[in-house]
Parts: C-alpha cells; structure tokens; sequence
C-alpha cells in the first residue's frame, strides 16, 4: 500500500466531510453540548467534594470534642465516612448517582451506604445526564456511522469507485484510505472533550494524586481512541458490504440502537432474572438469625460466650469475671464485635457474588458489544464503577470495625471491673488520638486487574476490526 494515496483519499473524505452542512451543524451541537456537560460535571463534582470534606471534617471535630466518657459509650457514639468523588468523575459519571455517599459507623452494626442523588432526586434521572463520556460513548458514535455511511457504498453506486479503482488505486488503499479519514473526524470530538479533562486534572489534582490521575486519564484516551478506530472500521464495512448508501445508513441505525440500547439493557434484565438478590429485609433477617445462632454478646445466659466466660476463668485461675487482670466487660464486646463482622462480611460476600453474576453476564457481552467494553473501561478508570463503591463500602467497614475494637480495647485496659475502685471514663485525648477516616482510591493496577476482560474484549475488537477491513479490501466489487 502507498501511504501517500491513503493520506490523499483521507484527506479527500475530510474535503467533503466539511463541505457538508451536517457537519458543521454537528460541530456546533457537540460544541455546545460540550460546554454544558463540562460546565454541569465540574460544578457538581467541586460542589459535592467541598460539601463532603466539610462534614467530613465537622464528623471529625465533633469526635474529638466529646467530653471524657466511658469508651463504650464512644463505640456507640461512632462517625461518619463519606466517598469522595474522583476528578475524572466529572469525565464519566457511572454509577455516581446512583449508589450512597454517606455511612455512619457505629459498634455492632454495619450501616448501608446511604443519601445517592437518586433517591433525592425525581424519576427523570434514570433517564441519565449529560456528561462528557456519555458524548463519547453515544453521541459521537452515531455521528461517525452517519459521516461514513456513504464512504464506498455511495461511491458504487455513483460509479466512482471504478474510476478510482481504473486509475490503479487499489482496493486496499482506497477501503484503508477512506477508514483513516473518518478515523481522523472521530478524533476531532475526541480531543476537544479530552482537552477539557486534562485542564480538570491538572487544576483539581494534588501532588499526592497527580501521577495516578494522569495514569488513569491516559489509559481512558488510548481506550477511546481504540474505540472509535473499531467504531470507523465497522462502518467502513458496513458501507462496503451494502449494495446502496441508504441500505448502508439504516444498517448502522440498527447496529447503533443494539450496541447502545438493546443489548445493554436486556442484558440488565436477564441478569437480574438469571440471579436475583434478596431485599434489605431478608438480607438483615438472615443476619440477624445467624447472629443469634452463634451467639448474643449482650446476652449473659447466652450458651457461646457462657463457655467462652468459663475458659477465660480457667485460663486466669481466678472463680469471679471482676478479678481477671482486664475489664471482662470490654473482652466480650470485642469478641462479640468479631463474631458480628465475621458473620456479616459472609453474607456481604455472598450478596456480592450475586451482583457479580449479574454484572459478569453484561461484562462478557464487551466480545460481542464493544460498547460494552468501553463503558466499563470508562467508569472503572474514572473512579465511578461498582467495584470502586465496594471499595469504598470495605475501606468504611474496616475503619469502623479498627474504632470499635480500639474502643473495646481502651476499656479492657483502663476500666476497672465491677466492684475495683478506679474510674469510669476515660480522657478526652484518646479521642483526638484517633485518626480521621481517609479514603485512598483503587489503585490503577488494580483497576487494570478488575477489568482485564473489559481491555482483551477491546483488543480483540480492534484485531478483528484490521482483519475485517484487510479481507473485504481482497473482495471489494466495484459494482
């Protein structure tokens, strides 16, 4: 192949492209919807942060600012962990919206994430918002398959391709020429709106979270970048295959709405249906009856930790709870608060194994749907996928689970036992001695990890997308 010829029939495509008033009209559409995604992205991603950090930070001086008391009072006493959203969060919104922000932590139990916009919010969200990757994802790719529609199916039919072909261009150059260019027009709104995310990134990152923001970015171009290589490819073989242009046209429309709509969101239902997940209510009544099978800490009589009481006395060789060398008290909340987490995460484990079921069944379709694999890729780098809410959710727990146990372990320590002379409360100061709740998010590699079938299902799409483009180049009829 001659790389001068397919430059020259790129450009050629971008000549007539931009002779055309759709495009133009397109451009300005884009440019505006451009604006209003960035504009509503950033104010919301910089208004909920600041809102977050400053009850984040109002949680945590209101901790330390209890007067002395018995630590077990504080266990219950508890704080708050809130999620904050990631810079790229204003690029892909995901599931932002729809999954808590907000989980007060407390001894014993372990709090839902709660407070999403969409339960604040009216129906019209499920609809979704605008924002920058949903441009990318959706809009643009209709705009390729319109720009390409008629690259070689318009050109049979008009008979230029024979000329073309007569001339002594060859069946490659021309199918490879005409797939660059409208490459090229797809990077056009590619690069517009990444601009926009890098000028975020750069403003809002800090030197602690720069080099993993610029990682994740990086990665979100590239696979966008792959994305409407296969996108260009696709049409370039449809418009090939098709005898007319308007055949060519509504085959893409279809294409569109099954890759977009029809796909993604039977996919959804099939999933639910394939593996359904109990309610609140039955989650926390199975719960609840296994806790109370394997035993009540609150509860003296209870035949679990009556055995566990009559061990520790052996071990100590004393007869009575009030002369072991610790408050007995405090022993048992702490056994009990490791039996209650350890039941928890269990069925937490199980539920979890549900939605992955439901999930996996949508994240192997990226084989057969690539806007599945670039959807997954996009949320998961910008911090908003499920996975990245499960982090969230098991960074809270631990931090919630690290203060009761510290709170249980403050009053085996420093409380004396019934009938032992000594203080019932404790210092102030051990409260400003524990730390905030900080969350860090996933880590890039991880990510990478977490969503390995979502990049070999891109790969793989872009393998098949040359190989397809090479074999119809050999078979292209010019009738």
């Amino acid at each position: 192949m001659r790389k001068k010829v397919i430059f020259l029939l790129a450009g050629q495509l971008w000549k007539d492209a931009f002779r055309s008033k759709v495009l133009l009209v397109a451009l300005g559409l884009m440019g505006f919807l451009l604006l209003f995604s960035a504009f509503s992205g950033w104010e919301n991603y910089h208004d909920l942060n600041h809102t977050r950090d400053a009850i984040q930070n109002e949680a945590q001086e209101s901790w330390e600012n209890n007067p002395d008391k018995h630590p077990h009072r504080m266990a219950h006493y508890g704080s708050f962990a809130l999620r904050l959203k990631h810079v790229l969060s204003v690029f892909d919104l995901g599931m932002e919206n729809f999954v808590g922000n907000a989980i007060f932590l407390e001894a014993h139990k372990q709090n839902t994430v709660n407070f999403s916009e969409a339960s604040m919010s009216t129906g019209l969200l499920r609809f979704g918002e605008v924002s920058l990757a949903m441009l990318l994802k959706v809009i643009v790719p209709l705009l390729i398959f319109y720009l390409g529609f008629a690259t070689i199916a318009r050109e049979r039919e008009n008979g230029t391709l024979k000329l073309l072909i007569g001339q002594g261009i060859s069946r490659r150059e021309i199918v490879f020429g005409k797939w660059l260019g409208l490459w090229g027009l797809s990077l056009i709104f590619l690069l517009s709106v990444f601009l926009v995310v890098f000028s975020f990134v750069l403003l809002e990152s800090n030197e602690g979270t720069f080099g993993d923001s610029i990682s994740r970015f990086m990665v979100l171009f590239i696979s966008y970048v792959l994305f409407f290589a296969i996108l260009s490819a696709i049409t370039i073989l449809v418009s090939a295959f098709s005898k007319t242009a308007k055949g060519a046209l509504v085959k893409l429309l279809g294409i569109w709405l099954l890759f977009t709509i029809i796909l993604p969101k039977s996919l959804q239902a099939l999933g639910y249906y394939l593996f359904p997940t109990p309610s609140k209510i039955e989650m926390e009544t199975a719960v609840e009856h296994d806790l109370i099978q394997q035993g009540d800490s609150h509860n003296p009589d209870d035949p679990h930790f009556k055995a566990l009481k009559d061990s520790v006395l052996q071990v100590h060789k004393v007869a009575n709870v009030d002369d072991l060398p610790f408050n007995y008290s405090g022993f048992i909340m702490a056994q009990g608060e490791k039996l209650s987490t350890e039941i928890y995460k269990d069925h937490q484990a199980r539920l979890f194994q549900v939605y992955q079921k439901q999930n996996d069944l949508e994240r192997y379709s990226a084989f057969v749907n690539p806007y599945t694999a670039i959807k997954n890729l996009s949320m998961a780098f910008s911090g908003t996928d499920f996975r990245s809410f499960l982090h969230f959710k098991a960074e809270a727990e631990a931090y919630r689970y690290h203060l009761a146990q510290e709170m249980n372990q403050l009053q085996m320590d420093l409380i004396p036992n019934k009938g032992k002379a000594g203080p019932n409360v404790i210092s102030n100061s051990y409260w400003k001695e524990f730390p905030p709740f900080e969350y860090r998010f996933l880590t890039v590699s991880k990510v990478f990890q977490n969503e390995l079938i979502s990049i070999l299902a891109l790969l793989l799409w872009g393998i098949l997308g040359v190989f397809g483009l090479t074999k119809i180049a050999t078979n292209l009829k010019a009738l």
